[in-house]
């Protein structure tokens, strides 16, 4: 998870879901509908080898995931419940379905996303608001996004890259696979940025987390790449993680400056060969700072690497999932909060943000010289 210069750096199947009445159903997708229609680092390991990699990729480019992450204004590092910007932990199923549904098409509709990734932990999952949490996945999925659900781990002494504690870490996976297994735009990942573990010791977490849930699809796992995410070399050679999708974190600030040649080499070096199972489903830059990622500025390192992430991302035909598309008060959220909180809509903060990262989903325009 990226960590903000203020500090320290770094549809479920209908029978899994609370009950709704076909008249609540029809009358929660149409808002989204009608809101829809009122907006106009270190040294890598050695990468695993190209036949390695084919073999085990899920799918032959993982274009198709084109999103945001949406979070916790607390970066979703959190002791507690998960409180999803322009949310609130009070609200009822119905009232989180109807605003999240407003969100997730505000991301479309400003974005072109079709992907959200969400936080979960064991307070959220095991507690009395994952009835009302759910409302946030069920409107995703009703809506047509896929969505990443990843597990974030707690803050203070808790926030080492370690799991908090398997006492309540297999049981909250218990409850969510249970819940969206047979939801096929619903993906797990079972940790974020797990850079507590040696590579090993974390593929070998991986591995046990396919094993006990050896009734989800491969291709609907989001295996962490090791450390903070910053490299999937390693994760991509293990052949007991064939068939998931791997998930890359980059970020601009891990540099000072950087040329745009020196940030896609960085880039690719951590992708090696296994671009075809890569989604990188963090990364992002300032956006609230009037900074034009559109004209080439070489002088500057966060437009620099914008453009060289999302040109490589187009290049190697990967999917991206922007850190965040919403999250209150960070100067990188590439959305903003407007209007009455119980009917939230969004803005995006900066156009030409918005630009590159339409550009690494395959539409758009380069940039100008």
């Amino acid at each position: 998870m990226r960590q903000t210069p203020a500090r320290a750096s770094s549809a479920a199947s209908p029978a899994s879901r609370p009950s709704r009445s076909p008249r609540l159903r029809a009358a929660l997708v149409a808002v989204a509908l009608a809101a829809v229609g009122g907006s106009t680092l270190a040294a890598t390991p050695a990468s695993a080898t190209a036949s390695s990699s084919a073999a085990s990729a899920p799918a032959g480019d993982t274009t198709r995931f084109k999103g945001v992450n949406w979070a916790d204004p607390r970066d979703n590092f959190a002791d507690d419940y998960l409180r999803l910007s322009g949310l609130s932990t009070s609200d009822t199923y119905r009232q989180t379905y109807a605003k999240a549904s407003r969100i997730i098409a505000a991301f479309r509709a400003n974005l072109g996303a079709n992907t959200v990734r969400l936080p979960i932990n064991p307070y959220t999952v095991e507690g009395a608001y994952w009835k009302s949490y759910r409302g946030v996945i069920d409107a995703a999925s009703d809506q047509g996004f896929k969505v990443i659900v990843s597990y974030w781990e707690g803050t203070g002494d808790r926030k080492d890259g370690y799991i908090d504690d398997e006492a309540a870490y297999w049981p909250m996976w218990n409850t969510v696979v249970k819940a969206y297994k047979n939801d096929k735009r619903v993906y797990f990942e079972p940790m974020n940025e797990p850079h507590g573990y040696t590579d090993t010791e974390w593929a070998d977490i991986a591995a046990k987390w396919l094993d006990t849930y050896s009734s989800v699809p491969r291709d609907r796992v989001f295996v962490s790449g090791a450390g903070y995410n910053d490299h999937v070399t390693s994760v991509c050679a293990d052949p007991r993680l064939k068939g998931t999708y791997l998930s890359l974190h980059h970020y601009g600030f891990w540099k000072s400056y950087a040329t745009y040649d020196e940030w896609v080499a960085d880039l690719k070096v951590r992708i090696g060969d296994c671009a075809g199972r890569t989604v990188a489903d963090e990364f992002g830059a300032p956006m609230t700072d009037g900074l034009n990622y559109n004209v080439k500025t070489p002088d500057n390192n966060y437009i620099n690497y914008v453009q060289a992430v999302t040109d490589t991302f187009r290049e190697l035909k990967m999917g991206s999932v922007y850190w965040p598309g919403l999250r209150t008060d960070d100067t990188y959220s590439l959305q903003k909060l407007v209007g009455d909180p119980d009917r939230p809509w969004l803005v995006t903060t900066n156009q030409s943000g918005a630009d590159r990262l339409a550009w690494g989903w395959g539409r758009g325009k380069p940039v100008k010289g």
